[in-house]
């Protein structure tokens, strides 16, 4: 058996188990009323209760596998090893935006695949869950072009699109509190608007993501603010996975860091490298027009 049909065989089995969890957290989601429990996470920030919950129930799926070496929540302070001789690092965000369940919005899951240790060019795959009206499941691996969305349709999951992004959207969601924006960063939004562009932002990565990559275009960014230089997601369970996942459907995945010299402004952000588990960075993913744009001085 070749390289390609390990990967594929090995793939298939953890996304199995990323479908599989995914109903017991969507059955937790619809009992929760985004209560807090009394402890913070290892970057500081107040748990609920969901938040603890999807990570019990990922960690005991993914114990499961003997493919997976070892585990990363962004929940936990470090990697929880799993099998010695396992092949696969999984980092993983239990619930992005779980702070918007008291509005009733779309929350998620986020998972970045790696071969070996936590670096982005270990990345084999990546995947998201979105807890909506129903539960829908993004999944881009190295084995295939496009993005592969599942919706599970009361039965079981099945395929019904991939995405693959234009060249140019219209919709632009972008993050941070507007009064720390830098100049820079704050004209080009304006000159997005100016041209058309539509505001999509809820708060939560995965709707906002998931929403570009389901209308084909467009630019979702969290820059470098005043207040969070380095900007507030995580490498490691949120920004890679997701670069991952907008390269594979044909658009770009940059950091813009407006305190760096101009000729080291723009990076490919699947070339940085996170000294710790809970790196933060600016980023920006979006349409190959987007991202040129934003990328100008």
């Amino acid at each position: 058996m070749g390289a390609n049909a390990d990967l594929a065989r090995d793939l298939e089995l953890i996304l199995a188990q990323i479908q599989s969890a995914s109903l017991p957290i969507y059955e937790t989601l619809k009992q929760s009323l985004g209560e807090y429990t009394q402890n913070t996470n290892a970057t500081g920030d107040m748990q609920l209760k969901a938040d603890v919950q999807a990570d019990e129930i990922l960690q005991a799926s993914f114990k499961n596998l003997k493919i997976i070496q070892q585990i990363c929540s962004e929940e936990q302070e470090k990697a929880i090893q799993l099998h010695e001789k396992g092949t696969y690092s999984i980092a993983y965000d239990p619930l992005d935006g779980s702070s918007l369940m008291g509005a009733n919005l779309s929350v998620g899951s986020i998972f970045g695949i790696y071969q070996g240790e936590f670096l982005p060019q270990n990345l084999v795959a990546s995947a998201y869950i979105l807890y909506g009206m129903v539960v829908g499941i993004g999944f881009a691996s190295l084995l295939k072009e496009g993005v592969d969305y599942f919706v599970h349709n009361g039965k079981e999951f099945e395929l019904q699109k991939t995405f693959k992004l234009s060249s140019k959207g219209k919709l632009n969601a972008t993050g941070g509190t507007q009064k720390n924006w830098s100049k820079s960063h704050k004209e080009k939004m304006e000159s997005l608007f100016n041209a058309g562009y539509r505001l999509r932002y809820s708060g939560g990565m995965v709707p906002d993501l998931h929403h570009i990559l389901v209308k084909g275009g467009g630019i979702f960014s969290y820059p470098s603010t005043s207040d969070a230089p380095q900007g507030k997601l995580r490498m490691l369970f949120e920004v890679f996975p997701f670069a991952f996942i907008f390269e594979r459907a044909g658009g770009e995945a940059i950091c813009v860091n407006e305190n760096t010299p101009s000729q080291n402004k723009r990076r490919r952000l699947l070339e940085l490298t996170p000294k710790h588990l809970h790196d933060t960075t600016p980023c920006f993913f979006g349409s190959t027009e987007e991202i040129e744009f934003v990328s100008k001085s």
